[in-house]
């Protein structure tokens, strides 16, 4: 076996093949070419949103990660594969996947099944066995790990001690509560995996509150938008539309969320046919849906938080088109919640 000694290094042929190998695998972050050795490989019809994704997470080496949000059904699980992929062709063996317990199994076959990616799923007894073999932390494993998001808690100072190369976490939004201390699954997988690499996927990154937006990017980067007090004074009423759009700046380089809309041209949906049962409402049901509906539109209302205003009232509407039996519970409590607005105290004394 020859030797190459021009430059003082002893290299074989074979380590000079081996570190060619290695050279054809570095690509720019944002270049297609990143994802060519997973993709030539992978058992997968892609999209051309799902290869844009994987890019975007990819694209910023130096980020703590990225949040993919595209809507149900359009990959998101094939967009992690691609990551996973990639670190794999890379020899980067330090991956973790968290996500809920019943999609342990359908996420370690699709990983094989479409990947080639071998993956352990960690439980108790998995891992109790793992370290009565002599391995005294069953998440160090070449191996892809899998463990549910109850286990990863329980787990916490192991899962600290492993420099994880990427974690992904799956159904992200049962973290949205972060920023509140009684979330405790939220805190403490925050506390263990700040410091690695993180994607979490969510088709519904905000649901309630501005809030849970917040609490999502707080897991990417913890000071994306200072603390918690900073954003609600600036992000939780969005009345100026300057603030809405500097909020659409400042999650741009984190969050990529892509719609059904946007995949018409090359995904193919179901037409679907909305069966109609014409409804005539009663006088005193009429009477009810008016009262409400003038309700809903007053310039000022103290029942309803301002944060959730616009969607209360998307809910009392699709309550109100129901039947009165569904909304009579909600009114219920918006009238027992509700306090009269506080006034300012009468500074001025009138004389006697």
């Amino acid at each position: 076996m020859s030797e190459n000694k021009s430059s003082g290094l002893n290299i074989t042929s074979f380590h000079g093949k081996l570190l060619a190998e290695e050279l054809l695998q570095r690509f720019p972050s944002d270049s297609i070419e990143k994802l060519a050795f997973p993709l030539a490989d992978a058992q997968v019809d892609l999209n051309p949103h799902q290869i844009e994704a994987a890019l975007f997470a990819f694209r910023n080496p130096l980020s703590r990660g990225a949040i993919l949000a595209d809507e149900v059904g359009l990959g998101k699980t094939i967009e992690a594969g691609l990551l996973l992929s990639q670190l794999w062709a890379e020899r980067k063996r330090r991956m973790l996947v968290i996500l809920p317990a019943n999609l342990r199994k359908q996420w370690s076959q699709e990983l094989l099944d479409k990947f080639h990616l071998p993956t352990v799923i960690l439980e108790n007894r998995s891992f109790n066995e793992t370290i009565a073999a002599g391995n005294l932390n069953p998440f160090l494993q070449e191996p892809i790990v899998l463990c549910s998001y109850q286990f990863a808690r329980t787990k916490e100072a192991y899962i600290r001690q492993v420099g994880w190369d990427l974690v992904v976490v799956d159904e992200a939004h049962r973290l949205r509560n972060v920023y509140k201390p009684t979330s405790k699954i939220a805190n403490a997988l925050r506390n263990c995996l700040g410091p690695y690499r993180k994607v979490l996927l969510t088709a519904t990154p905000l649901q309630n509150s501005l809030l849970e937006l917040y609490g999502l990017v707080s897991i990417i980067d913890e000071y994306a938008f200072g603390d918690l007090k900073s954003f609600r004074s600036r992000y939780a009423r969005l009345g100026d539309g300057a603030d809405f759009n500097q909020l659409k700046e400042r999650i741009k380089p984190i969050c990529k969320r892509t719609l059904r809309k946007q995949v018409l041209e090359y995904v193919k949906y179901t037409n679907r046919f909305a069966i109609v049962q014409e409804f005539t409402p009663s006088a005193e049901e009429q009477k009810l849906y008016d009262l409400v509906s003038d309700y809903l539109q007053r310039p000022q209302l103290y029942a309803l938080p301002t944060g959730q205003r616009q969607l209360m009232t998307l809910i009392l509407r699709k309550l109100l088109a129901s039947s009165t039996y569904a909304i009579t519970n909600t009114l219920e409590g918006l009238a027992k919640n509700w306090k009269p607005p506080r006034r300012p105290p009468n500074r001025f004394k009138v004389p006697g």
